[in-house]
């Protein structure tokens, strides 16, 4: 299963919610909700190099799967963990370095979507990317 392409968040679902549940204050979240996040993913074998632009920020993340990285989210949330794949999904799972709480999230391609799914703390939400 390949990630590779360009991606625009399309919609979401309980977003606000599950940021809210991470702490995210009220501005960042309303601001959040209009991000126009772009993701661009490449993969070469067990590497991956995923570049996420938005309103806020563009920033490349580079990561080899199974293998822990240190990233920190638009809300300055830091993070540390690893990607790995399962069957068809790109799974993620990450301890909050403020609290140690774990935040998991997938990727999978549903049609010609790129559906990302958040858990944290019994809140899911999900963002949903078309092709760009």
């Amino acid at each position: 299963m390949t990630f590779n392409g360009n991606w625009k968040v399309d919609r979401s679902e309980n977003y606000d919610t599950f940021m809210e549940v991470m702490g995210v204050n009220i501005m960042k979240r309303k601001l959040a909700a209009h991000d126009n996040l772009k993701i661009t993913i490449q993969q070469d074998g067990d590497k991956f190099s995923v570049k996420e632009s938005s309103t806020f920020r563009t920033i490349e993340i580079n990561f080899t799967l199974g293998v822990s990285f240190d990233y920190a989210l638009a809300d300055g949330t830091e993070l540390s963990g690893s990607w790995v794949i399962e069957g068809d999904k790109l799974v993620g799972t990450f301890s909050r370095k403020d609290n140690g709480k774990q935040l998991k999230t997938h990727r999978v391609i549903v049609g010609d979507e790129l559906v990302q799914t958040y858990l944290y703390e019994g809140t899911e939400a999900k963002r949903i990317f078309k092709r760009a």
